[in-house]
């Protein structure tokens, strides 16, 4: 049985399914790191339109994938088929801002960002502008 939401994954979706993918990556999810994803779809112009019920729908099919042998691969796929090239670097600066969210970077949260830094084809040079304006805002 494969995960799929009932419709196509909007461009916010895949936005979504980031944020929530790396929180879920060290298996433990926390407070800081769902009040940075609200706060992200709550104040960013990306999802001024977005159905923020559609949250816990999304989230649900990560969780799903997640569970899955192959599902990393499957949720990317669905990231790239979904996800426009310009919202890309928004993408991978959201995923570091929801990793920096509690002050500690987990290994699995730091190869995910790696692994959504490749399959985006984020350039090592901006990936490195975005990693430190995350860790600049996140500094405790």
């Amino acid at each position: 049985m494969t995960a799929q939401a009932p419709h196509p994954m909007t461009p916010q979706d895949c936005l979504v399914a980031i944020m929530v993918a790396v929180s879920a990556s060290d298996e433990n999810i926390r407070t800081a790191e769902l009040v940075k994803i609200q706060s992200a779809v709550n104040m960013l112009p990306v999802f001024a339109s977005y159905d923020i019920d559609r949250i816990n729908r999304i989230s649900q099919v990560v969780f799903d994938l997640f569970e899955q042998e192959d599902g990393l691969d499957a949720l990317f796929g669905l990231i790239r088929d979904n996800l426009p090239e310009r919202l890309f670097e928004t993408a991978y600066a959201l995923a570091c801002d929801v990793a920096a969210a509690d002050g500690s970077l987990a290994e699995t949260e730091l190869r995910l960002l790696e692994e959504i830094r490749y399959e985006l084809n984020v350039d090592r040079l901006h990936a490195a502008a975005i990693e430190r304006g995350a860790r600049a805002r996140h500094v405790v």
